[in-house]
C-alpha cells in the first residue's frame, strides 16, 4: 500500500470510476449517488461505454456538491479503475491532472500510458485480495466503500442504500456486500487520506433521477395517456419508464414495429382525443418526418421526444451530441410550422416536455422535445421541478355544430377539433391542402389562408419567462441551448468571481424562437459566444437566419463525444480581454 498524507478540499468532487464488464462499475456508480443524496449533497453521474451491445468495459463519472450540479467539471479528482481493461477508452473523456488521484489495484497490472502520462498521484490498494478473503466478495463493493469514506459519507447510510439495492438478490449477497463496504471503509483510514467538503447544514428531500425518466415524468404531467414507439438507444428508457406509470394514470404504452409505426399511432392516439407522445433518437426522427408533416398539415397535436446521439447515421449510439437541430427545426417538407423546444438540464427535462405537451394541445401541432445522451443516460440528484405553467388545453367541437369547419380562419388560428363520435363533428384529416371544411383543395387562395392560419396560432404564442433562463450581466453574452447550459452558466459564475462580467442566456424555445425577448436580452452586449455540441455550428446559423446575431459574434461548436466543459468556454471568453 501506497501512503500519501492527503488532504482533497473543494466545494464539488469529480469521481470517475472504470473497469471491465461484469465489474459492477455503473452499479457501484448509482449507490454512491443514492448515498450522496440521503447525505444532503448535490450530485451528477454521466455514464460512458464502448460500442458494443451489451457487456463490455464501462465507466461512471459523479461530481457532487452541496449546490446544483449541472455538469461535469474540467478534471477529476479521484480515479478509481477496479481493473485497466480497455480503460484507455475513456482517458480523453477523465481529465486528470498532477493533483488528482488514482486508486488502484497493484495486481492489476501496469497503468496505461494514456493515465499516467498526466502524473496523478496514485495509491494502491489491494482490492481483488480484499473482495477475495470475503466469501462472495466483490471488487466493486471494495471501492464503494473506499470512495464513501474519502467523501465523508457515514457508513450507515452506504449501508442502507446496498440493503435495499441487493435485498432481491438475497440475504448471502447482502451480507458479503456490508462486509466489504466495511472493509473498504477501515482500508482507505488506514490509507492516510483526508476528504472535506462544504458541509450540508440539513439534508433536504432531493430527487434522484435520470434525465429520460424525467423527460417521462414531464410527459404525464403534461397529460400524455398514450405512448407508442420503438426502442432505440439512447431514448428506451423513457420507455421502460413510462410502460408501467401509463397504467397507474389510466394510460397506455404499445411498442410498435418500428418509427414509421410509431408516428403514425400517436397521430392516430391524438385525433381520436388522447394527447400522445413518442420516443427516439436521430435515425428514428428521420423516419417520422412524413408523418410529422401529416400532423401540422392536419393541425393533430403530437409530441416527439428526441435524445440526441452522436450522427449522422448509426453515428455514437452511446455518446451524446447536439446535432439534431437541424432535422428539428427544417427537416419537414413545404411549410410547416411546429414547435421545438429543449432541455437545459436534467431537472428542465421534466418542466420542458410538460410543456412541450401543454403546448402542442394548445396550438394542435407537432412538438419536438430535445434532449441528448448526456442527460438522458444520466442521473441527477435534484430539487424537485416545477410544474409547467397551465396552457389553455386543446380546443374542441361542441356537438352539433351548425356547419362546423374543422379548418376554420379563427381570429387566433385555432380551430375547434372534433373528438371522433361528436354529433355533427364529421370532417377529413388527411395530408392534402384543404379549405376551412377540411375538403381537399388545391386552390391558391385555401392553401394561402391554411399557411397563414398554421403559422399565425404559433407566432401568437408568449413564452413569458419561460423561453429561456438568464443569469449574469456585463458586455459579454454566452448564448447556449441544450446539455451545453450546464457549463457555461458554470463559466459564466467563474468569469464573475475573476472580475469579467459575462451574461448567460440559455434557451429553452428553439422554435418559434421570440427573436424580440431575445434582442432586448442582448441588449448593451459588445461581444457574443454561442455555444453548442456539434460539428456546423447549427444553433449560431439559426440565429444568424433570423438575424439576431452581430457581425463580431463568434460560435464555440465542435462535436461529441466529448462534453463541452467550463474551462473551455472560460479560455475561448478570456481571449477576448
Amino acid at each position: 500500500m501506497t501512503n500519501h498524507n492527503t488532504v482533497l478540499t473543494c466545494s464539488t468532487l469529480s469521481v470517475a470510476i472504470t473497469g471491465s464488464g461484469g465489474s459492477g462499475v455503473v452499479t457501484t456508480g448509482q449507490m454512491l449517488l443514492k448515498a450522496i443524496a440521503n447525505a444532503g449533497y448535490y450530485g451528477l453521474m454521466a455514464r460512458s461505454a464502448g460500442p458494443q451491445i451489451r457487456g463490455g468495459e464501462s465507466a461512471v463519472m459523479l461530481r457532487l456538491g452541496s449546490e446544483p450540479v449541472d455538469c461535469l467539471d474540467d478534471r477529476f479528482d479521484v480515479l478509481m479503475a477496479l481493473d485497466w481493461l480497455n480503460v484507455s477508452r475513456f482517458a480523453e473523456e477523465i481529465p486528470l491532472t498532477a493533483s488528482s488521484l488514482i486508486i488502484c489495484d497493484p495486481d492489476a497490472g501496469e497503468m496505461p500510458e494514456a493515465i499516467a502520462c498526466h502524473g496523478a498521484r496514485s495509491l494502491e490498494l489491494p482490492l481483488k485480495k480484499l473482495s477475495g478473503a470475503i466469501d462472495g466478495g466483490r471488487i466493486n463493493m471494495i471501492a464503494l466503500g473506499v470512495l464513501a469514506e474519502l467523501l465523508g459519507l457515514p457508513e450507515t447510510s452506504i449501508l442502507t442504500v446496498v440493503e435495499t439495492a441487493l435485498a432481491p438478490k438475497g440475504r448471502e449477497i447482502v451480507d458479503a456486500s456490508r462486509l466489504c463496504i466495511s472493509r473498504g471503509y477501515s482500508t482507505e483510514k488506514n490509507a492516510g487520506l483526508e476528504q472535506t467538503l462544504t458541509p450540508v447544514a440539513s439534508p433536504a428531500k432531493r430527487w434522484n433521477i435520470s434525465g429520460n425518466e424525467a423527460s417521462g415524468l414531464g410527459a404525464i404531467r403534461g397529460g400524455v395517456r398514450f405512448v407508442a414507439a420503438y426502442p432505440i438507444t439512447p431514448a428506451s428508457e423513457i420507455l421502460e419508464w413510462l410502460a408501467p406509470s401509463l397504467e397507474k394514470v389510466g394510460g397506455s404504452l404499445l411498442q410498435a414495429e418500428d418509427e414509421l409505426a410509431s408516428i403514425n399511432m400517436i397521430i392516430g392516439g391524438s385525433f381520436g382525443g388522447v394527447p400522445s407522445l413518442t420516443a427516439t433518437s436521430g435515425p428514428g426522427l428521420s423516419l417520422m418526418m412524413e408523418g410529422l408533416g401529416l400532423a401540422v398539415t392536419s393541425e393533430t397535436p403530437v409530441v416527439v421526444t428526441n435524445v440526441m446521439r452522436g450522427g449522422p447515421s448509426t453515428g455514437i449510439p452511446t455518446k451524446s451530441e447536439q446535432s439534431d437541430l437541424n432535422i428539428a427545426l427544417y427537416g419537414f417538407h413545404g411549410d410547416a410550422p411546429h414547435l421545438v423546444l429543449g432541455a437545459l438540464n436534467i431537472r428542465d427535462c421534466t418542466f420542458v416536455t410538460d410543456w412541450g405537451v401543454r403546448l402542442a394541445e394548445q396550438f394542435q401541432t407537432v412538438a419536438i422535445i430535445l434532449s441528448d445522451q448526456s442527460q438522458g443516460q444520466a442521473r441527477s440528484v435534484i430539487d424537485p421541478p416545477p410544474m409547467a405553467p397551465a396552457c389553455k388545453g386543446r380546443r374542441t367541437a361542441r356537438p352539433d355544430t351548425q356547419e362546423y369547419r374543422r379548418y376554420a380562419l379563427t381570429e387566433d388560428g385555432i380551430s375547434p377539433m372534433a373528438i371522433p363520435g361528436t354529433s355533427g363533428g364529421a370532417y377529413t384529416a388527411d395530408g392534402l391542402e384543404h379549405n376551412e371544411k377540411g375538403t381537399p383543395s388545391s386552390m391558391s387562395l385555401d392553401h394561402q389562408q391554411q399557411l397563414d392560419k398554421r403559422l399565425g396560432k404559433l407566432t401568437g404564442l408568449d413564452p413569458t419567462e419561460n423561453w429561456a433562463e438568464s443569469r449574469g450581466s456585463g458586455k459579454i453574452a454566452i448564448i447556449t441551448w441544450g446539455s451545453s447550459s450546464g457549463a457555461a452558466f458554470e463559466a459564466g459564475r467563474r468569469l464573475e468571481a475573476g472580475g469579467q462580467s459575462a451574461r448567460v442566456i440559455a434557451v429553452r424555445l428553439l422554435c418559434p424562437l421570440p427573436g424580440t425577448l431575445m434582442t432586448a436580452s442582448l441588449e448593451g452586449v459588445d461581444r457574443i459566444l454561442v455555444v453548442e455540441q456539434n460539428h456546423g455550428g447549427q444553433f449560431f446559423h439559426y440565429l444568424r437566419a433570423l438575424n439576431l446575431l452581430p457581425d463580431n459574434a463568434e460560435m464555440l461548436a465542435r462535436p461529441g463525444p466529448l462534453p463541452i466543459r467550463p474551462g473551455e468556454i472560460m479560455a475561448r471568453v478570456s481571449e477576448w480581454s
